[in-house]
């Protein structure tokens, strides 16, 4: 068996900081298989590079693994320094410095674009989607000595039963729990739908695949036990399945009394009130609404598959509920024009009592449709690089006249978010006041209630 020294590259605390749940997935599996397990997450250790040196001295590691959660921050109005590849390639170069040892790539972001990444960043293997049945055996491969492929992906997806809950690093645990006030999980993959600028069907898969409740439950309990955590957030591309095992996890956590409280990504469409009730008995506080686009036409050209009228229906029971809700929009995608962004923005104003995020432009990536649709609307190029960031923007609208719209329309309004560094200005400022969290659920009150108490305070 060999030392294995597992890096998570993520530095982004865009929204907020996300524990590297991948990792620590990677290293439960490898922990089992024998091996010996380091983890090191270089935003926790503060970027500090001499620090990853004499982390890797001290590990002495026969295998480097590095995981890359994101390209870029998606944000069309960000610079180059949000675009993490850059940094991926200096973290590869400083590993390789210090040991001489295969470097192998992984995650999400790699598993997008992993032949132009992997010749980019320069690490000697890489490994496509999930890495759970990969990572093992391409190890006991390098370490026979065999001379193998530089890409590896594995052969079948991993049913529900074969995910692995996480190995947390407590330092690790605190860490978040301190910064985000929060741990992540996740209980199911895939994604049915095919929204055409999402990657999540070519990276998990077309079909929802489902842990068991009481796995998940379990992970839970050990979360509480072991590491106080009483807030989670799930990592699901939508947590409310139409087969219901989201309300099956709801009624476990429930029967066990866990008394947990969490949020998470949620498609406004098929939620009753019946569910929802149960939902928040489960411990749901607030719900990231995947809406998208602001109109019919212009969910008609992403491929959304339901109707503005419906996210409406959702909201309102989300408002009845009192569970706060934050809808992500993006402007300027296909079908775009002068009249959907007027009638888009009359539309937000009916989402009362929740959170508005805006986006201008719609990142275009390699596995998702959106590039098709770029390229027959003129909008790039075929043979478009997409390594660096590029962004569909409507030929039928002017970008500056688009972004102005959106601002005058939002002006006054600390629930309505654009560009997107003004939101995270205002979680700075909330940050700086002590408080922790999603954060934008406290921009949102119900009426003359009294405000809940959502947020919570270091210390």
């Amino acid at each position: 068996m060999s030392r294995v020294f597992i890096l998570s590259s993520n530095v982004s605390t865009d929204p907020y900081p996300v524990y590297p749940l991948g990792m620590a997935i990677i290293a439960s599996v490898l922990e089992e298989q024998g091996h010996e397990v380091k983890q090191y997450d270089f935003l926790v250790h503060e970027q500090l590079y001499p620090a990853l040196a004499e982390a890797l001295s001290a590990c002495q590691p026969d295998f480097v693994l590095m995981s890359l959660r994101n390209i870029d921050n998606v944000d069309s109005f960000s610079s180059d320094e949000n675009w993490y590849l850059a940094d991926a390639r200096k973290l590869v170069t400083e590993i390789k410095t210090r040991v001489d040892v295969p470097v192998i790539v992984g995650g999400p972001a790699f598993s997008i674009m992993p032949e132009k990444i992997l010749a980019y960043i320069g690490a000697d293997y890489g490994v496509v989607g999930e890495g759970e049945q990969v990572v093992g055996p391409l190890i006991a491969a390098l370490e026979r000595g065999e001379t193998i492929d530089r890409l590896h992906s594995s052969a079948r997806p991993l049913t529900g039963l074969q995910m692995k809950g996480p190995a947390l690093v407590p330092e690790y645990v605190d860490f978040y729990q301190q910064k985000s006030g929060m741990i992540n999980l996740q209980t199911k993959r895939g994604c049915p739908f095919r929204c055409v600028y999402c990657t999540y069907p070519g990276l998990e898969g077309n079909c929802f695949r489902t842990r068991e409740v009481g796995a998940v439950v379990d992970d839970i309990e050990r979360m509480q036990r072991d590491y106080g955590t009483n807030h989670l957030f799930f990592t699901d591309s939508i947590f409310n399945d139409s087969q219901g095992h989201h309300l099956e996890l709801a009624e476990e956590i429930i029967r066990r009394e866990v008394g947990i409280q969490w949020c998470s990504f949620f498609r406004p469409q098929g939620i009753t009130a019946e569910s929802l009730a149960l939902l928040k008995r489960s411990g749901l506080y607030a719900m990231e609404m995947g809406t998208d686009a602001g109109c019919d036409r212009t969910m008609a050209g992403i491929n959304k598959c339901f109707t503005f009228e419906e996210v409406l229906r959702c909201h309102k029971l989300t408002v009845e509920a009192e569970i706060p809700s934050a809808h992500f929009i993006m402007f300027g995608g296909p079908n775009e024009t002068p009249d959907t962004i007027r009638e888009g923005l009359k539309n937000i104003e009916q989402l009362d009592h929740s959170v508005v995020f805006a986006f201008s432009g719609i990142r275009i990536l390699p596995k998702s449709t959106l590039l098709e649709r770029a390229v027959a609307d003129g909008v790039v190029a075929a043979d478009v690089d997409l390594l660096k960031p590029v962004y569909y923007l409507s030929p039928d609208i002017d970008q500056e006249w688009m972004n102005q719209e959106i601002l005058n329309s939002f002006s006054g309004r600390r629930d309505r978010i654009f560009p997107p560094s003004a939101g995270q200005e205002q979680m700075a400022m909330m940050n700086n006041f002590g408080f922790k969290g999603i954060l934008w659920d406290q921009m949102v009150s119900f009426g003359n209630a009294p405000k809940r108490k959502r947020a919570r305070r270091n210390g």
